[in-house]
């Protein structure tokens, strides 16, 4: 299997020694903030591990020759995955309860208390706002993560299909669906009565099991297997649908998810994903210190 190595500082001690630990056979570069140790010995994962935490780097170990193009349905989490906000905190902000909805969302994407009833205090406590607030949070406040766009430009590229599926509002996937072309996206939809915010949802909850079932129902209709799905979460509420796919990974996550996941991104972007299954067969990595 290749070691993947992703961080923002690898230095080249901590680079030499997981080469070692690993017993792989070469150091390749990927890309300016990754590389990959070639034939490692996965007998050494607590090893790299260790070394790994200490360095604050993320590591993966894949089997060779993996690539995006093996995935025939990409699943991603929106709020704190693809985006850096939870809109609904941000929502919040303008009620002047931001602290306090926060805290629920932390708690329910910690997954200590039943997410579909914290979804239900957290936009009562938006009741009375002007609708034009979800406007002002999605310009001035939304934006994505790091890689965000790169990812879902090379899953197009390779014929892999895209699906947005939020706690969230729809309001805010509608928009981002169509910012970054994704093929799917389901989310909640918000009440509104004379231009404000009615403090309620409506329609079918799109919770923990709401996602996984957007999943499955994609995966059988695209005639998937399940190991040609990747899920991409980062809270409690994604762990059903991490479950439908054959490969999750864990984007800067809570530790439930990154306990369960096979794969954890807590330093790298979102376009770490195409460190770990490269967006085209075949393209040659240079050697470590070639300087190519």
């Amino acid at each position: 299997m290749n070691l993947v190595i992703q961080g923002e500082e690898i230095e080249t001690p901590d680079l030499k020694e997981l080469h070692r630990i690993a017993r792989g056979e070469a150091i390749e570069r990927i890309s300016d903030d990754a590389f990959r140790v070639t034939k490692a010995d996965p007998a050494a994962r607590k090893e790299v591990a260790v070394l790994c935490e200490k360095a604050k780097l993320d590591f993966g170990w894949v089997a060779e020759n993996r690539a995006l193009a093996d995935f025939g349905l990409l699943a991603m989490d929106m709020d704190s995955t693809l985006i850096s906000i939870e809109c609904i905190d941000e929502i919040a902000d303008f009620a002047g309860r931001k602290a306090e909805v926060a805290a629920v969302t932390a708690a329910a994407m910690r997954g200590e208390i039943d997410w579909p009833e914290s979804l239900r205090r957290r936009v009562k406590a938006l009741a009375g706002l002007d609708a034009q607030t979800l406007g002002r949070v999605y310009a001035d406040r939304l934006r994505f993560n790091k890689g965000a766009e790169k990812l879902l430009s090379a899953a197009k590229r390779n014929g892999v299909k895209t699906l947005l599926v939020s706690g969230g509002f729809t309001y805010f996937t509608d928009r981002v669906r169509e910012a970054l072309g994704f093929d799917y996206a389901y989310s909640n939809t918000l009440v509104l009565e004379g231009g404000k915010l009615a403090g309620s949802v409506t329609g079918p909850l799109v919770d923990a099991r709401g996602k996984a079932a957007h999943v499955a129902r994609l995966r059988s209709e695209l005639g998937l297997a399940r190991e040609r799905v990747l899920a991409i979460g980062d809270g409690a509420n994604d762990l059903l649908m991490m479950a439908e796919a054959g490969t999750s990974i864990a984007y800067h996550a809570k530790p439930v998810v990154r306990d369960k996941a096979d794969y954890t991104l807590d330093y790298a972007g979102l376009d770490g994903v195409l460190n770990l299954f490269p967006d085209s067969y075949g393209l040659p990595a240079s050697r470590f210190g070639s300087g190519k």
